[in-house]
């Protein structure tokens, strides 16, 4: 079991930083992936509106891969996306469609590749040995600062957002995760060993945390260096928290492996006891008897 650790931030390494300057050209998918895969999700959008972000996206799968069962790909794609029909491209609009669908073959099968090649990527991650969070093969969540890129703006752009409806460093990442969560109760369902509960409920808990709003003092730009303070310490801790629980679920489920349903077993009577059927014989002289 990885052992939770505080990650303290410091102006050496930031929790999110891309491929090019925190790690090895070339172990990670290129930041152009997640752009292809944020233009697909938003011409989905044009056809259902509750398409969710790339970001929720990513919590999602995270819960997905280190979840207790291997939930198919053709159970949580419509689920995740609304689609209808496998997904399958429509070739006209309608008013009263509530299901999402890709708009051709070749843009689901390119989702699909995306969406394959970024699975294997956190799963080997969350397979890999990690002591910090600087690690190069540690797990880094795909997610965005919009507060910060708001800040960024000019004032008359900044005027069309209202600050309290902007999303918290994470916190987009952190619903699509326990979005999975709520989807598959049975499969997150409490362990009957009280070590095991105690794990998974801290671990959840540190991911339920990240849901919710930051409401700190601005202190520093999880993304950007030099950029404008965006978020709390608190927050960023916090951050660090839900990624180390992301790892502990991983080998909980690991270690648990997967769930079992127990069938319940009718109880025989003795033979000398008063048989089930009501007749008031002994089970070896009525139902019993051979």
């Amino acid at each position: 079991m990885i052992q939770p650790l505080t990650f303290i931030f410091d102006n050496h390494f930031m929790p999110n930083q891309s491929p090019s300057s925190a790690h090895n050209a070339g172990d990670f998918l290129p930041p152009e992936t997640f752009d292809e895969l944020d233009a697909i999700l938003d011409e989905l959008r044009t056809r259902y509106d509750e398409t969710p972000q790339w970001e929720f996206c990513e919590g999602f799968m995270a819960a997905l891969i280190c979840g207790r069962r291997a939930v198919p790909a053709s159970e949580y794609f419509p689920v995740l996306l609304g689609l209808g029909e496998d997904g399958a491209a429509t070739s006209t609009a309608d008013d009263d469609e509530t299901e999402g669908s890709f708009a051709s073959d070749e843009q689901r099968e390119r989702f699909t590749a995306l969406w394959q090649a970024r699975w294997a990527e956190v799963s080997a991650a969350l397979d890999a040995e990690c002591k910090t969070l600087e690690d190069d093969d540690c797990y880094h969540p795909e997610v965005m600062d919009v507060r910060a890129a708001v800040a960024e703006l000019p004032a008359e752009e900044q005027a069309n957002f209202k600050a309290d409806e902007l999303p918290a460093f994470a916190q987009v990442w952190a619903l699509g995760f326990m979005f999975a969560v709520e989807c598959w109760p049975e499969d997150w369902a409490e362990p009957r060993d009280k070590d095991a509960a105690k794990w998974l409920n801290g671990a959840l808990e540190a991911v339920v945390a990240m849901t919710e709003d930051d409401t700190g003092t601005p202190a520093v730009s999880p993304l950007m260096e030099e950029g404008l303070p965006s978020t709390s310490i608190v927050r960023l801790n916090a951050f660090g928290e839900a990624i180390w629980a992301v790892y502990d679920l991983r080998e909980l489920w690991r270690t648990l492996g997967p769930r079992v349903d127990t069938v319940r077993k009718e109880v025989t009577p003795g033979r000398n006891d008063v048989c089930f059927c009501g007749s008031g014989k002994k089970y070896k002289k009525c139902h019993g008897a051979t």
